[in-house]
């Protein structure tokens, strides 16, 4: 399948590339599972990344036989991951950020730079026997 780059689509060329009728891009849409953008005519326009998650759609529901119940659950599924991997990445970031700011605290003192608090050593003269 050849597409333009950085293009947007009409749904009468999206229905002819891949071979579906526009009313099952409009059933999608209704469903929620695309979301082309308007122009001021309100005329439907299929952006490359609505070309993306629809051809997801299709491998969903032509190769494996998801019904659009099932496709809608997979995709809201999908963005979940999505988010929670980029709340993950963040939280490694601050995590390798906060190692980092304390490593180098460290070279003044080596106590307040600890990430997790270090215990002084009771000399053997005050301990209780």
């Amino acid at each position: 399948m050849k597409r333009k780059k950085q293009g947007a689509y009409m749904i009468s060329a999206v229905a002819e590339m891949y071979e579906i009728h526009p009313q099952t891009l409009r059933l999608y849409e209704r469903e929620g599972l695309l979301k082309p953008s308007r122009t001021e005519g309100n005329t439907r326009m299929y952006t490359d990344e609505d070309l993306q998650r629809l051809e997801f759609i299709l491998s969903l529901a032509r190769d494996l036989g998801v019904n659009i119940s099932g496709i809608a659950i997979i995709l809201n599924m999908r963005e979940r991951m999505e988010q929670m991997q980029a709340q993950m990445q963040e939280f490694v970031k601050f995590v390798q950020n906060e190692v980092f700011t304390r490593a180098a605290a460290t070279h003044s003192d080596a106590s307040k730079g600890a990430i997790v608090p270090l215990r002084r050593s009771i000399p053997n003269d005050d301990r209780k026997r």
